[in-house]
């Protein structure tokens, strides 16, 4: 076993078919996804000793929300710390401690349910899970730059692109598993905490045995690196003391605060914002619904950030989020359910598209060589945000209703602050320039560059082996997609 994880099994032949370790990324990026789906727990969590109202002892939505913050303060801090060990080990290795931390959170939570012990909810999916997050979500990344550096726009937003479609499948697939286990003495979360983390245990280690790395020195036949695009690589240790880092660090940090509070909330917000029109059903229609958008957009703008410049981008990102975000309590005010949920979809897009952006960002700055594990120091940022965005979304909420703010009000003043947030957010993105030649010389590798090893034509049958891991990920987005689009029609229709 030490043997198929060391890093040096994972080399590739120069015939392999790079097109087969998207698939493999997205079967761990779509398990730790679910992460993203976690609100649909809230309620019945909430209610879990009074079952249809809220009883003594039960947990109130704000208690639970910080297993979310949790979820991202050691995805993150996992992420820097071990960025270098992935980098030194290699994907498989990081993908298996991945699958093994993610698949036991959820093992843990399922005791503090059945015992009525929120520690053991915050330490099982937010600690032990967050640190499966971290290692599952950069141990793709890396690698994928280093199979498409003609792509890495392209490469990154299909590595990530996952991450945000995890809550598409695992939303109603929750929710099957709910009205499965449920009865009059429990909400049936213990058990689907147990069946997931059963499922995205296997799923992750399916994905992790199918990671390959290219030799060193490969690339693409027929490819040049352009003049402008940065070949050489910064070190980690020289990387994160640059001005560079630190704004890159404020504009993910603002982005994703902006976009993570509200995530966490989706389900409760727009049950309270339109009170008698959307249930808990359609309610798991909108958070499977801001996933679809969530994915779609990682793809979508990381693509197009090949053709319009990864800072660019993100003054899209920022300048059309803060007037979105502005005008979102307008369209709750209106009673109108498809702006508002339309003016999120688009927030989502750019909110995914912000994550699968940063890597190929990084790379452009700092060179590919180390990206994996400055990706991981950057991750911090994400673990900043993972504490403002529930924080300020929860407790602005529960401070809001016991002043007596109406229900469909008390997320108004929140979003107007995101809003103000992203602006700050374009201000840093605005300040980002190359780095200086000094920065290469006194941290690029001091060994010789290995020779260039063109890749080889695929084998016939390695197209056929693609087809199979495509439709394997594949399947499960489409039945994700068509469940989400139904519950949203119910949703948006009522």
């Amino acid at each position: 076993m030490a043997g198929w994880l060391s890093k040096a099994a994972t080399v590739a032949a120069p015939d392999f078919n790079r097109w087969l370790v998207p698939p493999a990324a997205l079967a761990v990026h779509l398990s730790i996804g679910m992460a993203y789906g976690f609100s649909v727990f809230w309620l019945p969590l909430s209610t879990a000793l009074g079952r249809t109202a809220p009883a003594p002892g039960d947990w109130s939505v704000a208690t639970l929300g910080w297993m979310f913050t949790l979820f991202f303060v050691f995805l993150g801090s996992s992420a820097a710390v071990l960025g270098p060990w992935v980098e030194a080990n290699g994907p498989r290795k990081a993908a298996v401690v991945a699958a093994v931390c993610w698949s036991s959170g959820f093992v843990v939570s399922a005791v503090g349910i059945h015992l009525h012990q929120i520690a053991l909810l915050w330490l099982g999916s937010g600690v032990i899970g967050g640190c499966g997050l971290g290692l599952g979500y950069i141990a793709p990344v890396s690698t994928l730059v280093r199979w498409f550096p003609d792509r890495r726009g392209l490469a990154t937003g299909l590595a990530i692109m996952g991450f945000g479609g995890g809550a598409l499948i695992g939303t109603p697939l929750a929710n099957l598993l709910l009205a499965r286990f449920s009865s009059p003495s429990s909400p049936g979360v213990a058990e689907t905490f147990l069946v997931l983390g059963v499922l995205y245990g296997a799923v992750m280690l399916a994905g992790a045995f199918a990671f390959r790395v290219p030799p060193p020195g490969w690339q693409p036949p027929g490819w040049t690196p352009p003049a402008r695009q940065v070949t050489r690589s910064v070190r980690v240790a020289v990387a994160w003391r640059t001005p560079q880092f630190w704004l890159l660090w404020l504009v993910l940090c603002l982005n994703v605060t902006a976009g993570i509070g509200v995530l966490g909330v989706a389900s409760p917000m727009i049950q309270e914002v339109f009170a008698g029109r959307v249930d808990a059903s359609a309610a798991a229609g909108f958070t499977g619904l801001l996933s679809l958008f969530n994915i779609a957009g990682r793809l979508f703008w990381s693509s197009l950030s090949d053709r319009l410049g990864r800072k660019a981008t993100y003054t899209v990102f920022f300048a059309l989020g803060a007037a979105l975000y502005a005008a979102v309590p307008f369209a709750g005010r209106a009673g109108s359910v498809p702006l508002f949920v339309g003016a999120f979809c688009v927030i989502l897009t750019m909110y995914g598209g912000g994550f699968a952006t940063i890597p190929a960002y990084l790379a452009d700055l700092f060179g590919p060589a180390h990206v994996g594990a400055i990706h991981g120091r950057l991750l911090t940022a994400w673990s900043t945000a993972g504490v403002l965005g529930p924080v300020l979304v929860n407790y602005l909420r529960e401070w809001q209703k016991a002043h007596g703010v109406p229900a469909a009000a008390v997320y108004d003043r929140t979003l107007w602050l995101m809003a103000a947030l992203l602006v700050v957010g374009l201000g840093c993105n605005a300040l980002v320039r190359p780095l200086p030649a000094r920065v290469f010389e006194a941290g690029g590798p001091s060994e010789p560059a290995p020779p260039v090893v063109l890749a080889k034509p695929p084998s016939t049958a390695s197209w056929g082996l693609v087809a199979a891991a495509w439709t394997g990920v594949g399947l499960p987005l489409v039945w994700g997609v068509a469940k989400t689009v139904r519950l949203a029609a119910v949703m948006v229709g009522g």
